[in-house]
């Protein structure tokens, strides 16, 4: 039997394949109990060319007395900061990586909000 964390990776596995085929930076989302973080990865994988976290300490501060990053607005926010980061970086059009994780909640929130903010994908 497989572990819920073996089933995340497997579905994940095809995402990727698929997505280094295109040719475009990949922004990765993972997201665990406490925060939410956000990665841009080179077209070639080998380099990171930007990443925002709830676990940043300037994140923490505006996210108030209880710094939770596991909520939708601080998703938001991290969506924004990463686009604001990538395009810096000088990267336009990103091909989304959910990680396996369902297009819900926190991840949705994540990446319509780095859309909003002008990243493509």
């Amino acid at each position: 039997m497989l572990t819920k964390k073996e089933l995340r990776l497997r579905r994940s596995r095809q995402t990727r394949i698929r997505i280094a085929t295109q040719g475009v930076a990949r922004l990765t989302v993972n997201r665990t109990n406490l925060h939410i973080y956000a990665t841009v990865i080179s077209d070639d994988g080998a380099k990171v060319l930007a990443t925002a976290s709830t676990a940043e300490a300037d994140i923490r501060k505006e996210l108030g007395a209880s710094g939770k990053g596991a909520t939708v607005a601080a998703a938001q926010q991290i969506g924004k900061r990463i686009a604001e980061k990538a395009k810096a970086a000088g990267v336009e059009k990103v091909a989304f990586d959910r990680a396996g994780f369902a297009y819900h909640g926190r991840v949705k929130a994540l990446a319509e909000a780095a859309r909003e903010a002008g990243l493509q994908f």
